[in-house]
């Protein structure tokens, strides 16, 4: 099953075949629900043409903050460390 982002590329170079227009990255970008960045249109623009599909493309995860990251590391270390105690004083 494609992904979303997948299917609305499909379904927007489909719809341009369909009108008889050559798909190119601007038509395909104008036809989107959602922007998506133009590496990620260029790449399914490059496999249609190349194979007449539109490999799969899922959504990453929202990349964090140096500070976000650097907190979350220091709440995991605290969490380990704590566990850690626990196991020794049970020996």
């Amino acid at each position: 099953m494609p992904s979303p982002i997948s299917q609305a590329l499909s379904n927007a170079i489909e719809s341009l075949i369909a009108e008889g227009k050559e798909p190119s990255v601007a038509l395909i970008k104008a036809r989107l629900p959602e922007p998506l960045p133009m590496p990620v249109i260029i790449k399914a623009l490059q496999s249609w043409k190349s194979s007449a599909r539109v490999p799969k493309i899922e959504k990453s995860a929202p990349q964090l903050s140096a500070e976000e990251r650097i907190s979350k590391l220091e709440q995991l270390v605290a969490d380990l460390t704590g566990r850690l105690e626990k196991l020794e004083q049970a020996r």
